[in-house]
């Protein structure tokens, strides 16, 4: 019956050890772990809108990331978030994304549907020449990110 106490401790330590090592790169913000691939992704991007970068609403929606998922299944995106690593620009999702379906981040002001959103920018969100949009899940663990670079 020692062996009981022993294994209860072990558990305990582990426990501990594995909580202390995962702490720290969940609110680091860091990559999801090896081996554990999220179906959502991050699609086509439109970050120089056509035309001439007038500020209006319509050039504005130009502008655009498409995030799909790969899945069968529905992910709940409540509480991701969208980020240019350039502007700082971060849009936080409130939507569910079935399985196979894809959404269109606009960055101006729209009504949103199930396949356009509006981040309700009255500014550009993306770098036109050179950013990378950050996707993030509800623990702050990069998903997906996508890098452009026109000169």
């Amino acid at each position: 019956m020692r062996f009981v106490p022993r294994l209860a401790a072990a558990v305990a330590v582990s426990a501990a050890l594995a909580t202390a090592l995962a702490g720290p790169a969940s609110a680091a913000g860091h990559q999801l772990p090896v081996g554990h691939r999220s179906p959502v992704v991050l699609g086509a991007v439109q970050a120089d809108s056509p035309g001439r970068d007038d500020g209006s609403n319509r050039s504005l929606n130009a502008e655009w990331v498409t995030v799909k998922n790969t899945g069968r299944h529905a992910v709940n995106l409540t509480s991701w978030t969208l980020t240019s690593r350039r502007t700082h620009a971060t849009y936080r999702f409130h939507l569910r994304l079935g399985g196979h379906q894809q959404v269109r981040v606009h960055t101006g002001r729209g009504h949103d549907t199930m396949r356009d959103v509006y981040q309700d920018r009255r500014t550009y969100a993306w770098d036109n020449h050179r950013d990378t949009a950050v996707l993030r899940n509800d623990h702050h663990l990069i998903v997906d990110t996508k890098h452009w670079n026109h000169r």
